[in-house]
């Protein structure tokens, strides 16, 4: 069966397409059919980023493993409930297109959209990027201002427990597992950072999460993004870009031990092209 992952935090600047195109890579590097939805259907990063890729393929002549794209419209009807259903609609139609991928990956956009609440409840695997700060621990659960303990989830735990209970009721076999990933993550010791680990493993437990150490803060994910390309593009025989430096090599080892954690299907064998 195919496995959905979808990538999803509504707030934006997160590193949602940076992660989801990364995943891409290693599960198509792995010899999987991989299909991609990008449902930011404003900002269309993931779709950018897969356009910059084919660009940069045929200015140099190599070539790269793509994903199978396929869109899913916005409705343009007046009536919201007509709206929905037609955008229902569409969301299941490209899943049926893409039932032979092994893996889709869903990039969801940084707001709460009928289609983000949809695509979360096909997942069998959400990914949620963090930002090291507090401001977007707020995403998850709100902190009494006087003691800061955690006074209750927010409204996006609230829609990840929604489409886990709804996903329970249906039958269907299997539960949805919850990462967060902690991106931007800066190399000193800071007591911020701390107290951000200590919240975040307190609510794990709380609302049923895995914590998981994501990206950090590295120029090289910027860089790569006009070109089209991916750390795990990187370093072989004909790359176009040398993993020049320790950070480079280092940022590699954060894309493998992600893939590693998600304990995807025949994740060993992801695992080990993504290495």
């Amino acid at each position: 069966m195919t496995h959905v992952i979808v990538l999803g935090n509504e707030k934006g600047g997160s590193g949602k397409s940076t992660t989801a195109m990364h995943l891409i890579v290693a599960l198509l590097k792995s010899g999987h059919k991989v299909g991609a939805i990008d449902l930011d259907l404003r900002q269309r990063s993931l779709t950018r980023y897969l356009e910059n890729r084919k660009k940069f393929s045929e200015l140099k002549g190599k070539e790269f493993d793509f994903p199978v794209v396929v869109e899913v419209e916005p409705s343009s009807l007046d009536s919201r409930e007509a709206s929905q259903q037609c955008e229902t609609e569409n969301l299941k139609n490209a899943l049926m297109s893409l039932e032979g991928c092994a893996f889709v990956v869903i990039d969801c956009p940084g707001a709460n959209t009928h289609l983000s609440r949809l695509a979360h409840l096909h997942a069998d695997t959400i990914i949620t990027p963090l930002n090291d700060s507090f401001v977007d621990f707020d995403l998850l659960a709100r902190l009494h201002p006087e003691t800061g303990k955690i006074a209750g989830p927010s409204l996006y735990s609230e829609m990840v427990w929604d489409a886990r209970k709804r996903r329970a009721m249906t039958g269907v076999p299997g539960g949805i597992d919850w990462i967060v990933l902690r991106n931007r993550l800066s190399a000193t010791r800071a007591n911020n950072k701390k107290n951000m680990g200590d919240k975040l493993e307190d609510l794990s437990g709380r609302i049923g999460f895995r914590l998981a150490r994501g990206f950090g803060d590295r120029v090289i994910y910027r860089e790569l993004f006009p070109m089209g390309l991916t750390l795990l593009d990187l370093g072989g025989k004909g790359s176009p870009v040398r993993l020049s430096t320790m950070s480079h090599v280092t940022a590699r080892l954060e894309i493998r031990s992600l893939v590693a954690l998600l304990n995807l299907p025949q994740a060993e064998e992801v695992h080990e092209q993504a290495a």
